[in-house]
């Protein structure tokens, strides 16, 4: 598990310039600001960035890995893009002071093989367009949905707590990040299925499509109580699906850092196909199943891309949401009126601006100061997450002066 002495080199050079950074006073300022918001007293909307296209942002040659070690590999481009993001563009974000390196987790996944045709714009890009063919059509197909079987490689762990320790000795501590759930049924059903024939099957075999997701909430419940026996949920990242996750109650006073539970974390829900159905359908085909789910967890973080406004009183039926999505595809002047109280407004900025000829920055700054503006009218907490950017036209300042943008918005 110990690298070679290039690899080592290379790794500790990287961990004392992160650790220079995570050091500095205004790291714990900004940690107490989420923890604020997320407890429920908000001192200024937050702004993260997350989900960037990072074959367009290396300006200096500073992303390109060096390590060799597959593994070891990972944690370096963690720290690289950690670093850039912080030098580059920082606005609300939070270094931890210490070195994430991941488990040695294993998952047999759901047994399902997507079958599909993509297509590329961008060959430098990971970013790519999705066809998904049907290859569960029938009520006998549900059987190819499997039981996945997680495990932990106990011996690999161990050599890598080894070997982080004489890595990172004397520069930065370290720690485990774990299993963050990721709990979208429909993420994976409407590529089973294909998109087009999902929307189909909701209304001409709805038994059929609740018998998918009985089954789906089977595996997941599965997935979760498995996951807690090991003991390898994840409490060191501070993220979920994009947004840091600092609170007083989690994790909890008597969680045991090695072994953390569900209880202890967090975890995320979606049903983004819903964005194209009534929210009648979101009442039946996705809260009796996460009502099952969520209540594993100390808190849910739910949305994505879906829009909401129009079905807030119905997630509202979900346990243990602190977050929810307020997607480009939700009015939010409506969005901040209907989410409740006790919800954050997880308020996601259209990526689309970053794709044009050139950068507006007036066009960015109005569109958020009119999200601030409109949480600010109905009393709602709120965080600003820019994601799913595809593009910044090869000019990375776009987003960094976005960035900029956002957090002189909220500091108004």
């Amino acid at each position: 598990m110990l690298p070679s002495k290039k690899d080592i080199e290379v790794l500790r050079r990287l961990a004392a310039r992160y650790a220079e950074h995570a050091a500095l006073p205004v790291q714990a300022q900004k940690l107490k600001m989420w923890r604020s918001l997320n407890d429920g007293h908000m001192v200024k909307p937050m702004v993260a960035i997350d989900q960037m296209p990072w074959n367009e942002l290396d300006v200096d040659g500073f992303l390109r890995c060096e390590v060799e070690h597959p593994y070891w590999r990972n944690v370096e481009w963690h720290l690289r893009t950690e670093i850039y993001k912080w030098e580059h563009l920082p606005a609300d974000m939070v270094l931890n002071p210490y070195v994430l390196i991941p488990r040695h987790i294993s998952n047999t996944g759901f047994g399902v093989t997507n079958k599909e045709r993509i297509a590329v714009t961008d060959p430098t890009s990971s970013v790519v367009g999705h066809y998904y063919e049907a290859v569960i059509s029938e009520p006998e197909d549900i059987e190819k949905i499997k039981i996945p079987q997680l495990g932990v490689d106990r011996e690999a762990d161990k050599a890598a707590a080894e070997a982080a320790n004489y890595i990172f000795e004397g520069i930065i501590p370290w720690k485990f990040s774990g299993l963050n759930m990721h709990l979208g049924a429909w993420d994976y059903l409407s590529q089973w299925l294909g998109v087009e024939n999902a929307y189909i099957e909701l209304i001409e075999r709805p038994q059929f499509m609740h018998a998918c997701m009985e089954r789906m909430t089977e595996a997941f419940v599965s997935m979760i109580e498995q996951a807690n026996e090991l003991g390898i949920f994840d409490i060191n990242t501070n993220i979920t699906h994009c947004s840091y996750t600092f609170s007083s109650a989690l994790p909890g006073p008597d969680c045991d850092p090695e072994r953390p539970t569900s209880k202890d974390a967090w975890a995320f829900g979606l049903a983004q196909l819903f964005t194209g159905v009534s929210p009648e359908i979101t009442a039946e085909f996705e809260v009796p199943y996460m009502q099952r789910l969520f209540p594993y967890f100390g808190a849910i973080y739910y949305g994505c891309c879906d829009r909401l406004d129009d079905r807030l009183d119905i997630v509202a039926r979900m346990p243990n949401i602190k977050k929810v999505s307020c997607s480009p595809w939700s009015d939010r002047e409506a969005f901040a009126e209907k989410v409740p109280d006790e919800y954050i407004m997880s308020a996601k900025p259209s990526p689309a601006i970053f794709a044009t000829d050139t950068f507006d920055e007036e066009a960015a700054r109005a569109d958020v100061r009119r999200t601030i503006e409109a949480a600010k009218r109905y009393g709602k907490r709120l965080e600003l997450i820019m994601k799913d950017i595809s593009t910044v036209r090869y000019d990375p300042p776009r987003l960094w002066r976005w960035a900029e943008i956002a957090v002189e918005e909220t500091m108004r």
